[in-house]
This record gives structure tokens, sequence and C-alpha cells, in this order.
């Protein structure tokens, strides 16, 4: 469903109450100095945290106007504000800068304001209002690796961000089930497989394939040093070691709509699809759509077709088809072989015309690793001489690879972390370090087998969405599964506390009210509610960057934050009712809050640790 009028959408608490504060400091500017000063030449900022205040005016930039020093600037307009404004309860100057201290009562209206609503409502932001996200995109001739992950969990933040500002979005997931890497697999497994499968290996289907991948690059490798030992250039060797010329026919025989070779290739796809089904349904991700390259390249082809036509591609004298982009300051790029095979290029010419025809979309994400910036940049440019009215709707979200502490993976030589391995040994450590704590009281087995998947991919998910996405980032597998300081679990850990300190609560009948007859806020408490109004600007900020890092630094915050309060404040203990009434109630927001912010990084946040 489109946002639309029928939809409650969230306000930006904060940036209204900036705004307001501009339109009261534009009318002390009138009545103070006797000038006219437009709301846009204001700078306001949040004030520094070794300063006491909330929102801070730079006035030095005022000096020429008002004919005054910036500091006589900000303490007149301090002094008219609190006499004449009651949402600012104080001020300080330093050099040129005004802070401004909100009062208690604003931020307890906005607190009762944030509580009356869902926290899940959409945030308005303006952004696009039909997009597509495309991730995972998997390789059917190996499992899912740490890349991947990264990848999975990147797409489907992004789309459950985009989700929460109100737009319409579709998680697609390209899967490449075509093209010469699969026909390597298919080979290996004709020449060394004698009838396999994932049942009689005990494997699952997508480990099987991946094997017969890597076994398909040892015996090719070992043929083309032959061909070299023999006198064969390297280059001449690569190209003409039998394995890849088998590889190439089989290739061929594909596209021709060979049976036996289309036969085996629908087997073998067949237990792949099992085994990914299964990686994603325990990673807790998923998708509405699946497209696939051996349906997309031939509507790819036709593209190639209308280049021609239109006089935009060109073809070579062996038959192949190329565009030429220099004028674009990049070079010609192949988009159909000699042959009449087609390329990636082929394929996601045709991907992206499905995807509109589906969906109309005003953007289309394309998660995809930076090393395909090249690729990316090639595929807008063509469409765009081919005239697509969506060429300008695409968006690489170019995310920085995963480096491992020994050099980067490589799946031809077997060289990677695989997913589903990955994923037993952070919930293995989030079950040990749980265990050591001996906070396992209450829970059935089964409850606790949950608990320990729940901690160890929060654990996972945190360590890969925290860092900004086009960065890349070297995994150490020891830092990712602790379950302190800066991760995921710390935030679960939170969460489950508030949840105990809620049943606590209404088990001693306690009010949840956000009072309004507290006259005066705790140091921790106003903290609290400022961080609380910074949801929905976190949420507009993390959707324009495409980043869930976003979400993570803002949970993380408001969760260091809930334990400083929770330390330094009575909350249950409380005599004062409309002051524990006030903390259950805060409490009862920030649970809320913490949830909805590990839920848009695709992390479950439990009710008991």
């Amino acid at each position: 469903m489109l946002a639309g009028a029928s939809i409650q959408h969230q306000h930006l608490p904060v940036q209204q109450l900036e705004q307001d504060l501009k339109t009261a400091l534009g009318a002390a500017i009138q009545q103070v100095f006797g000038a006219l000063v437009p709301a846009e030449q204001l700078t306001i900022q949040p004030t520094r945290k070794d300063f006491a205040g909330t929102f801070t005016l730079v006035t030095f930039p005022l000096t020429k106007a008002l004919g005054k020093g910036p500091e006589q600037i900000g303490q007149a307009l301090g002094e008219w504000l609190t006499a004449n404004e009651p949402r600012v309860s104080g001020f300080n100057v330093v050099k040129g800068f005004l802070n401004l201290e909100i009062a208690d009562a604003e931020w307890l209206r906005l607190l009762r304001e944030m509580r009356s609503q869902d926290v899940a409502a959409p945030v308005k932001t303006g952004g696009p209002q039909r997009v597509v996200v495309e991730y995972s995109s998997p390789n059917t001739n190996k499992p899912l690796h740490l890349g991947h992950l990264r990848n999975n969990f990147l797409g489907y933040s992004v789309a459950e961000i985009l989700k929460a500002t109100g737009a319409e979005v579709t998680k697609a997931n390209l899967v490449n089930d075509r093209g010469i890497h699969i026909c390597k697999s298919m080979l290996a497994y004709q020449e060394y497989g004698h009838g396999e499968t994932p049942a009689s290996a005990g494997m699952k289907g997508d480990h099987l394939i991946g094997k017969y991948y890597v076994l398909f690059e040892k015996h090719y490798r070992e043929q083309i040093k032959q061909l070299e030992a023999e006198g064969v250039a390297t280059d001449v060797a690569k190209r003409e070691a039998p394995l890849m010329r088998h590889a190439q026919d089989m290739l061929r025989d594909w596209e021709a709509g060979d049976e036996e070779v289309v036969s085996l290739w629908r087997q073998m796809n067949g237990w792949v699809y099992e085994g990914f089904n299964d990686t994603y349904q325990r990673i807790g991700v998923d998708f509405d759509k699946f497209y696939y390259e051996s349906e997309t390249y031939l509507l790819g082809k036709e593209r190639v077709e209308e280049g021609l036509q239109k006089g935009v591609f060109f073809r070579k004298d062996d038959g192949s088809v190329w565009v030429d982009l220099t004028d674009e300051g990049l070079d010609q790029k192949l988009l159909l072989r000699a042959d009449g095979t087609s390329v990636y290029m082929t394929q996601d010419l045709g991907t992206a015309e499905l995807k509109y025809q589906d969906f109309g979309y005003d953007s289309s994400v394309y998660v995809i690793a930076d090393e395909q910036n090249y690729h990316m940049q090639v595929l807008k440019l063509v469409l765009k001489k081919l005239g697509k009215p969506y060429a300008d709707a695409i968006y690489h979200l170019s995310y920085g690879m995963v480096d491992l502490p020994s050099g980067k993976m490589k799946s031809r030589e077997g060289t990677v972390v695989d997913a589903d391995e990955l994923v037993e040994e952070v919930k293995d450590a989030a079950k040990e370090a749980t265990l050591a704590k001996g906070k396992t009281e209450g829970l059935s087995d089964t409850e606790l087998d949950q608990l320990y998947h729940q901690l160890g991919l929060g654990a996972l998910k945190y360590y890969l969405l925290k860092v900004d996405p086009k960065k890349r980032m070297l995994f150490n597998p020891e830092e990712s599964v602790k379950l302190d300081g800066d991760t995921g679990p710390f935030i679960q850990y939170t969460h489950a506390r508030i949840s105990q300190l809620l049943r606590k609560a209404a088990e001693m009948g306690i009010e949840v009210d956000a009072a309004s007859d507290v006259a005066e806020l705790h140091p921790a408490e106003r903290d609290l509610v400022q961080a609380l109004a910074g949801y929905a600007t976190a949420v507009t900020e993390a959707a324009k960057a495409y980043s869930p890092a976003v979400i993570g630094q803002y949970a993380y915050d408001l969760a260091k934050l809930y334990n400083r309060f929770y330390n330094d404040v009575k909350v249950l203990p409380e005599p004062d009712a409309a002051k524990r009434s006030l903390r259950v109630a805060l409490s009862a927001q920030v649970a809320a809050t913490l949830r909805q912010s590990l839920k848009l990084l695709g992390i479950q946040a439990p009710e008991r640790m």
C-alpha cells in the first residue's frame, strides 16, 4: 500500500522544535534589534556534549546585520527568550554560540506525544514511493558465504528502512542461474560426480554443488600447468584447456536447449535452491519476487537487437555486439559474444526492464559490492542510450567487500567463510556467553535454543551492519560474537531488561503514564526523552543514505542512555507515584523504540534473557 492521506505518519519532533526555535529567535531579533532576519539564515545545531544546552545558535553571521558583537547578540537574545518563550528554560553564551536549554515541560509534552503514536508508523521523508530493492543475487554454483551475508543483511535492512518511510517496497532476488560458472559445476559433476546426491552425500544441495565448482578449478589448473609444461603460453593454455572448452560447449548447448544439458541444469539448480531457502530462513531474510537470469537474458538479447537497430550499438567483424562509451569517459563494452551467447550486461538489460514492467518503480536499488561499480555505471549509461524511462531511477548501493585477517575470500579456491557454518558458530558463542552469565532460569530447552539463535544472529547482523556500507570491512570472528559493548546482544539485553521491568510494573499495578504533574526531570530522563525524539530523524537519515549503520548507532546510543538512566534513578522502587509512573512510561517507550530499531536491522528483540 502506498503512503497516502489515510496513513498516520510520524513527524520529526526534533526538526519541529528546531523550526519553532528559529521562529522564536526571529521574533527576538525583531524585538531586541529591530531587524528582520529570515529563519533560513539562522544556523541552529545540537549543543556540544561538553556544554549545557540542547540547541545552539551560531551568532557570528548576525554581527553585520545587527551591528553588535557575537557575545552581545547571544546574551540579549538569550535574555529575551527566557523571558518570553516558555520552551526555553535557560541559556549560556560561549563566544559566538548561544546555547539554549529546553524546558522540562516541553520534553514532557514530546514524551506524551510520542506515547500517543505508534513508533512503527511511517516517517514521512518525501523520498521515492515505489522502490525495488534487489539483493542476495546468488550464483547457483556455490553456497552463500560471509560476503553474501553482508549483502543479504544490508538489502533486507535497507528495504525495511524504506518501508518505515511509507514507501511501497519490493524485495527482489535475481538468481544467477546460468552462464559459464554454472556450466563449470555441471561439467565437474558429470566428470567426477558418479551420481552423487545431497541425500547420499549427507550435504545441503548448495554445498554439494559448491564442492564441484572447487573441483572444476582444481582440475582446470592442473590442465593449465600440463599445457604450460608442453610449452603453451599461459593465456592460450587457459583458453584451450579441455575442461574450459567443454564448459563453453556446454553453455552453447544450454542456450540451444539441449535436452540432456538442460535436464542436468534443472536437477542441480533444484538442489541449490533447497539449500538457499534453508539458509534464507535461518538468517531471517525474505523476498517478494524472484527473477532468474535464465528467463531474463532473452529479453536482454532483444534490447541488444533494439540498440543495433537504433545505431547506438555496433557489431564487430567476429559478430560480437558492443557499445561505445568513450564519449562518456569509459571504453567499449561487450554486450553479446561472437557465438551469440549473452554476458552479464545482456541479462541485466532484460531484468531492469522486467522489474519496471512489474512494479513501475521510482527507484531501483541494486545492492552490489563496489567491485561492480564500473558494471553498474555501464548499465545505467546503456539504458540511457536506449532511451529507457527508468535509466535515471537506477541506484547502485555500492558496499565494501568483507576481508578476512588472512586476506580476500576466493570461492574458486574454497577459501571462504561459509554462511551456514558461521551462523552455527555465532549461535554456539551466544550459548557459551549466556551460560557463563547464568541467566537461563525459567526458559525451556526450546526457548533457550531460540534465544541462542536470536543472540548469535543479532551479534552477526549488527557487526556487519554497524559499519557504513561504503566502507570495506575486516571480519574478525572473535569480535563478531562478543555480547558486550557496541554489539547487537547489548541492545537486545537492554530490551529484555526493560521487558522484565514492565512485567514487574504490571504485577505491582503501576500506572504507565507520562505524568503531566511531574515538574522537573532528572538529567538522565531529559537525555532519554531527547534521544527518543530523535528516532524519526534517524530513520530519515538512514533512508536518505541507504545506511542501516545510522539505525545501528541510534539504537546503541539509546540503549546506553537507558542503562545510565536505570543506574542513576530509581524506577520501580521510586516512592513518588508520579515520578514512578513517568519512569515506567519512559521505559516502555524506550523498549518500543529499541524493538522497532532492531526490526529495521532484521534483528529480533527477546523479551527474556
